[in-house]
C-alpha cells in the first residue's frame, strides 16, 4: 500500500520525502532515550507541508496509537492525514488528523 501511495504522489508531481521525529522514552534502567518515530510521506508542494501515514488497518488503540505518534511529535499545524484500508468513509478525528480510505485518496486529485 505505501508504495501505491508514493506512486501517486510522485505522479501527481509533488516533492516526497521521509519524515523522522523524535520522542523522549524511559528505558529499562529508567534513564531517558531519545526515540526515533517516522512519518510515512512528507508532501511539499509550493511552500505547503503535508504528513501522510500508510495503515492498511487500525484494529486496536496499540495499533492507532503507534500510527498517530509520530503526527504529534511534529509540534506544527501541517494538515496530517492516514490512509487506511478498513474504513468506509473518510472522517476526522480529534486531533484533526484525515482518515481516508485508500480508492478515496487515490480518486480525490485535489486533496493535497
Amino acid at each position: 500500500m505505501e508504495n501505491i501511495i508514493y506512486n501517486e504522489l510522485i505522479n501527481r508531481q509533488f516533492s516526497v520525502d521521509v519524515g523522522v521525529v523524535y520522542a523522549r522514552t524511559m528505558n529499562e534502567n529508567g534513564n531517558s532515550v531519545r526515540t526515533t518515530r517516522e512519518i510515512d510521506f512528507v508532501v511539499a508542494s509550493g511552500g505547503k507541508k503535508t504528513y501522510i501515514q500508510s495503515a492498511y488497518a487500525m484494529s486496536t488503540q496499540e495499533k492507532a496509537d503507534i500510527e498517530l505518534k509520530p503526527f504529534a511529535l511534529t509540534g506544527d499545524s501541517f494538515p496530517k492525514i492516514v490512509v487506511r484500508n478498513d474504513i468506509g468513509k473518510r472522517w476526522y478525528d480529534d486531533s484533526g488528523i484525515l482518515h481516508i480510505n485508500l480508492i478515496d485518496f487515490l480518486l480525490d486529485q485535489e486533496l493535497i
